[in-house]
This record gives structure tokens, sequence and C-alpha cells, in this order.
């Protein structure tokens, strides 16, 4: 694997690395200081060449790499962080972006689970309706963005109680003339949010309702503390989804169920727009065009455990009802 930057790497005679705060196969994300803005700190992402490319393949990534520097730099909405900077230094590509502040949620939400605690519902609720906010912002770009890497460690919370979508590396346009993507930089996502028609790589066929598949899976995990099981095993295994009330007895039937329709595995089983999902969200009840087909495993015997005290004393009273008919 490629070395990290050092801290007090120099990049462009402007930005001073300070430190890493991300790493992976084919790049890495550093905090560093603008030394042309003082006491601006931003975040500066990484991306290497491999090694194995051939000239024409490393040409055609650099050109994916620009386009995505461009899409997302004219990008500006509170929810995402602003890009300012795009260079090429050393044979590495960089993107230069506001730094976030803060805790990701999946530090938040496995702070919760280390105390056995649940994230309350509301509040995850009051972040979702922001990262809709962002998801419909990027999905009304012409042509649409996808984010396609939506997963809690992606998810910053800030200081300020502001929820920013981060990582863009996965991101794509969407074709305007079939409806079918192309790819800016290459990427699967992570498999616990990721649909799977989103495991084709370049060749999967990924429209916004990938994005609202990767939310619900998101969401999911922070009301219950644990991700879903993933698409390829739900796809072996249907039974293999445990239903989120049945980890948190406390979620809300109503978000329960527009997180299931979310993650249905066949995209036009999910909503149609990240719009349609927040509907769903904060809906009293559900339009049947939009009910999934959601696996009735537990749930007669759940119900009972809920209203048993209520049940009983409702059986009580007609089988008294009943006795004083017939005397």
């Amino acid at each position: 694997m490629t070395r990290l930057l050092t801290p007090g790497t120099v990049l462009r005679r402007r930005y001073k690395i300070i430190a890493p705060v991300g790493r992976g196969g084919m790049g890495a994300v550093y905090r560093a200081e603008d030394l042309r803005l003082q006491g601006r700190i931003c975040a500066i992402k990484e991306v290497r060449p491999d090694p194995d490319a051939t000239p024409e393949a490393l040409a055609q990534a650099q050109e994916q790499f620009r386009r995505e520097a461009f899409t997302l730099a004219r990008l500006d909405h509170p929810n995402l962080p602003k890009v300012s900077d795009t260079f090429t230094e050393r044979r590495r590509e960089y993107l230069v972006m506001d730094f976030v502040e803060g805790r990701d949620l999946r530090q938040v939400v496995e702070e919760h689970r280390r105390r056995e605690e649940f994230l309350d519902e509301s509040e995850v609720l009051h972040w979702a309706d922001q990262l809709c906010d962002a998801l419909e912002y990027l999905h009304s770009q012409e042509p649409p963005v996808l984010h396609r890497d939506i997963k809690p460690a992606n998810i910053k919370l800030t200081p300020g109680g502001l929820i920013k979508l981060v990582d863009f590396g996965l991101v794509k346009l969407l074709a305007t003339d079939d409806s079918r993507t192309i790819t800016v930089l290459q990427g699967r996502g992570t498999i616990a949010y990721t649909p799977l028609e989103q495991y084709g790589g370049d060749t999967g066929h990924t429209d916004v309702r990938s994005d609202i598949y990767s939310l619900g899976a998101t969401l999911y995990h922070l009301l219950t503390n644990r991700p879903p099981a993933d698409a390829r095993q739900r796809f072996l295994d249907p039974h293999s989804l445990v239903l989120p009330r049945e980890i948190n007895p406390r979620i809300s039937p109503t978000t329960e169920r527009a997180i299931l329709t979310a993650i249905a595995m066949h995209p036009d089983q999910r909503p149609p727009t990240v719009a349609a999902f927040r509907e769903m969200l904060h809906a009293a009840s559900l339009p049947s065009p939009l009910v999934p087909l959601v696996p009735a495993r537990g749930e007669w015997a759940r119900a009972w455990r809920e209203n048993r005290p209520l049940l009983l004393v409702t059986g009580t009273l007609l089988i008294l009802a009943v006795l004083a008919t017939l005397r």
C-alpha cells in the first residue's frame, strides 16, 4: 500500500498536511491547513493511480476524477461540504473541500450500543429530514447526482447539530438520455448499505432509488444499533432480514414500514423519489401502492406481547357480554 503523506507536507505551495483522517486502497483523506487563508482548516482527498493500469486507463481515470471535481464544485447546500479546489501533484489527484468538525454517526450509534441504549427516534428522523434535503438537492441537479455510499460513517454531526453528508468517492452523474449512469469514480459502496443493483459496479443499473436504499439501511442501523442483513444475503435467504421493531420495539410502525419499503430488494418496490420516502416517514397512514411485501414472520407474536393486557381485558369483557345475553 502506498505511504501516506507525512504531517508538514505542503501541496501546491498552499495546503499543509496536518494528519490523515481516513484511508482506503486507492487513496486517503487528510486534515490540512490553508496557508493562504489564515485559520482555515480543510479536508483534502487524495486519489492514487492504479499501479497496474495502462496509460489509457490512467488518462481515463484522471478525466473521471476531474469530472467528479467539477460536478462537486458547483454544488452549494448546507448539508453538503463545499468543494473549493482540485489539482494534480506527484501523479496523484487531489480534491479540497470544507473540513467538517464533529463526530460521524457511526461513532454516535456505537456509543449508544455500548451503553445498551437506542437513539431517540425523533432525533433520528430530524437527521433523516436533513439527509433528504441533501439528496433531493443532489438528485435535482442537471444531470442528477447520485451519492452511492450513504452510511453512518459518511454522515457527520456538527457541534451545532447540523448533519453533513460527506465522502463523494462514489458519486455518479445520471445520464439524461436513458436513465443509465455514467461512472465518475469507480466503487460499489459498503455492503450492508448497498442495493443489489449496485453490485454490478460499472455495469449495474443505478438511479435515485439506489440512494434511497442506502438511506433506508442507514436509518435501520441508527434505530437498531446494527446494520441490516446485506442485499446478497437477503437474496439467498429472504428471512435473514430482522424487522426493526423486533430489535427496538420503540420504533413506530410508520417509521418501520418506511424503512422496509426503502430497502426493498427490487427498485420498483421502493419509493420513487426521496420526497416520497420523506412523506412515508412522516405519514399517519401509508397509501397502499407504497406498502411493500414485508415478511409477516413474528408479527402476530409481537402484537400479542405488546398488547397482551389489553387483549386479555377485551376478551374477558366479550365473554361476560356473551354470558349476559344467554341469561
